[in-house]
């Protein structure tokens, strides 16, 4: 079964607090207030929805959120309040030039081979309008890399038995893991993911390589200067009108 399905919905909820999910929103509602191009912004990977519900709710992005997301279930059980459409992150159903941003969390984009990160961000590129704004969070390459092995074995609160084994490969930069979701009602459901962690300096060039401009870097929802003990790795990125250009139209706030 593909992991980023019933396995990912069952496994995630129980661990996105009302509180996370509100700092997460107000984050992005922060960043995404200094853009000045009209237009829509995509959440890439929207899962249930969480953050897309509540920025087209109201803030600077209400009514211009669309939400994209490949799993049937998660939009079939999304939360109520914007539009969504079905598409893989790989061929992206929007007109060149059509969109203001886009923003993806938890590593969303980098699930796929290096090559398809790099055809992924020229897509999201071609979407953008000029000035349009990226923003994506991710891990810290370090914080793997100092924790390179990872267990767990938890009871979830439907009485559910969730566990997981990881490891991370410093040298290739992926995290592969097997998780294991015991249901209550019996069912088993497990699976096997890969994510592509990049360091800083890595994931901008690629940013550069692709048509964007990196804007600013934060170690957190505080908007901190990144650290050895960060736990979020977020960057901002705009697009460019070409290679060594400047963005356009996007105040980069406390960019780095």
């Amino acid at each position: 079964m593909s992991f980023f399905g019933e396995l990912y919905l069952r496994s995630t909820l129980p661990f996105l607090s009302e509180e996370t999910t509100a700092k997460e929103v107000a984050y992005l509602a922060r960043r995404f207030e200094q853009l000045e191009v009209p237009g829509p912004v995509v959440d890439l990977g929207c899962g249930h929805g969480r953050h897309a519900a509540r920025l087209n709710a109201r803030g600077p992005l209400a009514d211009r959120i669309i939400g994209l997301e490949l799993d049937a279930l998660s939009l079939q059980e999304r939360l109520p309040g914007f539009p969504a459409v079905r598409a893989d992150l790989r061929s992206l159903p929007f007109r060149t030039g059509s969109l203001a941003g886009a923003y993806a969390w938890y590593s969303t984009l980098f699930v796929f081979s290096d090559e398809e990160h790099a055809a992924l961000l020229r897509e999201v590129a071609r979407c953008l309008r000029p000035g349009g704004l990226l923003v994506l969070h991710t891990v810290p390459y370090e914080r793997l890399a100092s924790q390179p092995e990872a267990s767990f074995s938890t009871r979830l609160p439907d009485g559910g038995l969730l566990e997981e084994r990881s490891r991370f490969d410093a040298v290739r930069g992926r995290d592969e893991a097997t998780r294991r979701l015991t249901m209550p009602d019996g069912r088993v459901l497990s699976g096997h993911y890969a994510i592509r962690y990049y360091p800083l300096a890595d994931l901008t060039r690629l940013l550069e390589a692709t048509g964007f401009s990196v804007c600013w870097v934060h170690g957190g929802l505080e908007e901190e200067r990144p650290s050895d003990t960060s736990m979020d790795l977020i960057v901002g990125a705009g697009l460019r009108l070409h290679q060594g250009s400047e963005t356009v139209n996007y105040r980069s706030g406390s960019s780095t």
